[in-house]
């Protein structure tokens, strides 16, 4: 079993820097972090290769400087790094994205499951991985709640799609995008950070692309681009209600109506 993990490193807080050009985020201006919900896929696929064998390769895009992220992966026991690194890729939009991990994941062979989180902390959309699925044509679930079994042709999931939940089988290749409180991650190992201290990480540039056509990449090939971006003004300021449950309940409501929340 080839298992191809989609990670990405997110920021740590709000406080980064934005290009006024283009309106993305610097996203190396500030302190980074591993996306919390791809630790969820990580997990998950290393639970799925002690039951099946085979390997688990971290895949991502961004900066050299994700390689931290990639070390961290292996301590937690990947067996192979890649990073789709080249200022071409650089303000991607989702389907620029997607386009180029599907690019990336072609290049390093293929995969019998891809697994993504569900969603990342910065971008919000929960539309990559889907994306992913679509450009390499393979059948895909999102918002996989329970990995329910597990065979030599396919995989068995259980959604909870909001309302209802759904169980499907779903032949190899596939991709699924996994939800949090899945499982729980395990703890980077001490032990796998010294045998791993000088296992390479695979750098894949624009060149090394099976298409290269530039008008799929980057924010040349963003059909969709952000207009504006900026943290929310911080504020501190406190109210303080008195008088009884009912009073104190009444005026509430008559501040949060006058500033039209609700």
């Amino acid at each position: 079993m080839k298992i191809v993990v989609c990670m990405k490193q997110v920021p740590a807080s709000s406080k980064v820097d934005i290009d006024p050009e283009t309106g993305a985020m610097k996203r190396m201006s500030g302190e980074t972090r591993t996306n919390p919900y791809d630790l969820f896929a990580l997990e998950t696929a290393l639970m799925i290769r002690e039951k099946t064998g085979g390997t688990v390769t971290v895949l991502t895009m961004g900066p050299p400087q994700a390689e931290e992220m990639i070390r961290d992966a292996y301590t937690m026991g990947a067996d192979e790094g890649v990073i789709l690194s080249d200022r071409k890729f650089a303000g991607a939009d989702v389907l620029a994205t997607s386009y180029a991990l599907a690019q990336g994941i072609q290049v390093i062979g293929g995969a019998d499951l891809i697994i993504c989180g569900r969603q990342t902390t910065d971008g919000d959309t929960a539309q990559v991985g889907p994306a992913i699925a679509e450009h390499m044509g393979l059948p895909h679930a999102a918002w996989v709640a329970e990995i329910m079994d597990v065979n030599e042709k396919s995989i068995q999931v259980r959604q909870d799609l909001v309302s209802v939940s759904q169980v499907s089988e779903i032949p190899y290749p596939c991709l699924l995008t996994i939800d949090k409180d899945t499982c729980v991650p395990r703890l980077p190992s001490y032990l796998l950070k010294k045998a791993t201290a000088e296992r390479p990480v695979r750098i894949l540039s624009f060149e090394d692309m099976l298409d290269h056509d530039l008008s799929r990449y980057g924010l040349i090939g963003s059909p969709t681009s952000v207009e504006k971006m900026f943290a929310p003004p911080e504020s501190e300021k406190q109210v303080y209600l008195e008088g009884n449950a009912k009073e104190k309940a009444d005026k509430l409501v008559a501040i949060l109506t006058g500033k039209k929340i609700i």
